[in-house]
């Protein structure tokens, strides 16, 4: 019999603190605070992600019998039916709560749960896999945003919503991109390319991100410099070690790296955009997932 512990290491639930920070950054870009479409589009956001943590697993349920024995399906813990019993039914609830949020939100998480089943289904081991989980990460920030708009916001105003959520949907995205290459190297190891890229990208990213801007107050230009720091010291690190020895070991632990940094990440994008309460709110999540990591691992 499956027990909690069986489920947690499926749904990776180290991760999920990555979650919330992508609507709070869209919410944030969108120059609203947030409230309860807000806390709806985090609920279908973490519905959204544990679903594509379900079905990758039951897609790679052979792969994984040989590189990873250890994990739920392929020692047993946890049958493959109800892992893709779980992939529908949570992707239904996240749909569910966007609808909720209004028809933006709706439209928005559907496009969402289409890029995470066609990753997890067909495009993770094709060329085209980092770009779709980018594009998954950056619909995410944006579902965030769109949550502040409802079916009977004008046009136009929608539009403008989702111009000014592109940048750090963007950032996201980017940073999206480069860990999910680094990813393919963590159960055979890989070259040193891909970690040196991700540094690269990390360090453009952080300098991006952190820049002082015109309009700044002196709070503001702080706090996002300070974060987008925190960012690159939690990422660069483990990448470069990484790129020096791409073993199977340091690449797992890159790729760790690189999932704890979105936090900071988001935080800065949500300071970058004035909402410096949600980004103390999010920095706060950055040592409740590093403890929670070392229980059940985020890859």
């Amino acid at each position: 019999m499956s027990t909690p512990r069986d489920w947690a290491e499926l749904l990776r639930v180290s991760a999920l603190f990555t979650v919330p920070g992508d609507a709070l950054a869209g919410a944030a870009a969108s120059g609203v605070r947030p409230g309860a479409r807000t806390a709806l589009v985090t609920g279908a956001s973490l519905c959204l992600y544990e679903a594509g943590m379900a079905l990758n697993d039951w897609a790679d349920r052979a792969e994984d019998a040989v590189e990873r024995p250890h994990r739920p399906l392929p020692s047993g813990r946890i049958a493959p039916a109800q892992a893709l019993a779980a992939a529908a039914g949570l992707t239904v609830a996240g749909l569910g709560l966007a609808l909720a949020a209004g028809r933006p939100a709706a439209l928005t998480a559907t496009a969402l749960a289409g890029t995470v089943w066609a990753y997890d289904l067909r495009l993770k081991h094709t060329p085209a896999g980092p770009a779709a989980m980018a594009a998954a990460r950056s619909l995410d920030l944006l579902l965030g945003a769109v949550a502040s708009t409802n079916s009977r916001t004008a046009e136009g105003s929608s539009i403008r919503v989702v111009r000014r959520a592109l940048w750090p949907a963007a950032a996201l995205g980017a940073h999206t991109y480069a860990l999910t290459r680094v990813s393919r190297g963590e159960t055979r190891g890989g070259s040193s390319g891909a970690p040196l890229a991700a540094l690269g990208a990390t360090t453009a990213l952080g300098a991006l991100t952190g820049a002082k801007r015109r309009a700044d107050e002196a709070p503001h230009a702080y706090a996002r410099a300070a974060l987008a720091g925190a960012y690159v010291a939690t990422a660069a690190g483990p990448y470069l070690h990484a790129a020096l020895n791409p073993s199977p070991p340091l690449t797992q632990k890159a790729v760790g790296g690189g999932i704890r940094a979105m936090i900071p990440l988001q935080a800065a994008l949500a300071a970058r955009s004035g909402a410096l309460a949600s980004a103390a709110l999010l920095t706060g999540l950055v040592p409740v997932a590093r403890r929670l990591a070392r229980k059940v691992s985020p890859t």
